[in-house]
């Protein structure tokens, strides 16, 4: 089943046919998502670096195979994921558990948790960011598309590649971890 062609789709298909100014207008129009995604995500300016030119580099190379399936923007994040989790799959932790829980023993609790403490807007976002970025993988990556590129639970299983229910079900445990983290 395609889906309704859209603009971006538009333009990728012209891309195709050789105008590089709809590739121009496509690179303009995305960079700042996804390049926030894969630094939300990888929590690593270099890797998001790599990861963002990997990213275009693939969409370039795929122009003339390009169908539009999907929205163009749940094409683009699909390929962004998919070069993380491969990415994932390379990068092997490097501390140990006894040596993260030494590491956290050792880090003096932050201002902004100590209860006489009046949360600002910007600490309450920052908490936010801390809590999405102690997610497992899958469930960060659920959130963060949700949030940051307010994609359906649809167009998330189809960016990581798995069924609705597991989308919906990471979506479901990701906002759970999280509220139980800011309650705290």
């Amino acid at each position: 089943m395609d889906a309704p062609v859209d603009d971006d789709a538009t333009l990728m298909l012209a891309y195709a046919r050789g105008k590089t100014a709809a590739f121009d207008a496509l690179y303009a129009r995305h960079r700042g998502t996804l390049y926030r995604f894969l630094l939300r995500a990888s929590r690593d300016t270099q890797v998001a670096d790599e990861l963002f030119q990997e990213t275009w580099s693939r969409v370039i190379a795929s122009r003339a195979r390009y169908a539009p399936q999907a929205k163009f923007t749940t094409w683009l994040l699909q390929i962004a994921h998919n070069l993380l989790i491969d990415s994932y799959r390379r990068k092997r932790p490097q501390a140990t558990g006894e040596e993260a829980e030494r590491i956290f023993d050792t880090t003096a609790t932050p201002e902004h948790e100590q209860p006489e403490h009046v949360l600002s807007e910007f600490e309450r976002r920052r908490r936010l960011q801390m809590a999405i970025e102690q997610l497992p993988d899958e469930q960060r990556t659920a959130v963060l598309l949700r949030l940051e590129n307010d994609l359906s639970v649809e167009d998330i299983a189809h960016v990581t590649g798995v069924g609705r229910e597991t989308a919906k079900s990471r979506l479901r445990y990701a906002m759970n971890r999280l509220r139980e983290q800011l309650a705290e």
